[in-house]
């Protein structure tokens, strides 16, 4: 049986918001050999495996040497569980698996659609727009059962979360930036591009309007040039808002889920690249 294996490493409690120069994957994992899956919080001898004296008994009944890879393998993961047992509560349902994809996925928008909400709510303003990165989404979704874990994996970067104000003619030049590189998670904008130009753009409906001050609900680290943006340059106002951004996609899913509703998205055409 193959086994996603996620390991957070604690990355959203060290891991400041400029140091973002990583790699980071998740791995399929083999577990045909001992019958591992990944333990919730209940059953780890029943997916892990037990101790008989030096000797780890797999969950498939075999037996394995002290000393074996195996068995240095289980007794790290075991000794593991009792400090990962609270990201494996269940915080919330996904309808259906969500995967990241480019240039708009059910997952990107399903966040960018409900932080740009939060963030009005939280400052007080209308926001127009919302500006994310891909790169910040680090993992998809599962259908069913969401744990915490889940979500600290998907979100593990500690970015403030951040209201910014600026004029239509500012956003117009970073979406022209985009369409001729790569365009990022956006929410509350229909765009056409064609051939790395910027064809047109809409906000609430209304063509994009160089002189009208527009709401953006962004990250601290799209201020300062991460992922080629500076979003703090030329801002007609800019607020941090004191939380992390993970901060507020743990207060929305538990929002969600004591009201009884699934994590749902889907894709919109909300970004056409001819």
């Amino acid at each position: 049986m193959k086994v996603r294996i996620l390991i957070t490493v604690l990355l959203l409690f060290s891991i400041s918001s400029a140091a973002q120069d990583y790699s980071w994957k998740a791995d399929k994992m083999d577990g045909s050999r001992t019958g591992c899956v990944a333990p919730s919080r209940d059953n780890v001898p029943e997916a892990l495996g037990t101790f008989k004296g030096s000797t780890y008994i797999s969950p498939n009944g075999k037996k394995h040497a002290a000393g074996s890879a195996a068995a240095k393998v289980a007794r790290v993961v075991m000794d593991a569980q009792d400090d990962m047992a609270r990201v494996k509560d269940i915080v919330a349902y996904s309808s259906s698996e969500m995967i990241k994809a480019y240039p708009e996925s059910a997952l990107s928008n399903w966040y960018v659609d409900f932080y740009m909400k939060e963030v009005s709510r939280l400052a007080g303003k209308k926001v127009h727009i919302g500006v994310a990165n891909f790169g910040g989404i680090r993992v998809d979704m599962p259908e069913g059962p969401v744990i915490l874990d889940d979500l600290l994996s998907m979100f593990p970067f500690r970015n403030s979360v951040i209201y910014v104000e600026h004029k239509g003619s500012t956003i117009r030049k970073m979406l022209e930036s985009m369409a001729a590189t790569s365009f990022q998670v956006l929410g509350g904008v229909r765009i056409v591009a064609e051939e790395g130009k910027l064809v047109s753009v809409e906000i609430d409906g209304e063509p994009l309007d160089d002189d009208k001050v527009y709401g953006l609900a962004t990250n601290s680290f799209l201020l300062h040039g991460g992922d080629g943006l500076y979003l703090a340059d030329k801002a007609v106002f800019l607020r941090d808002l004191g939380l992390n951004v993970i901060d507020v996609v743990l207060d929305y899913v538990k929002t969600e889920t004591a009201a009884g509703r699934q994590l749902s998205g889907s894709t919109d055409g909300r970004i056409i690249i001819r």
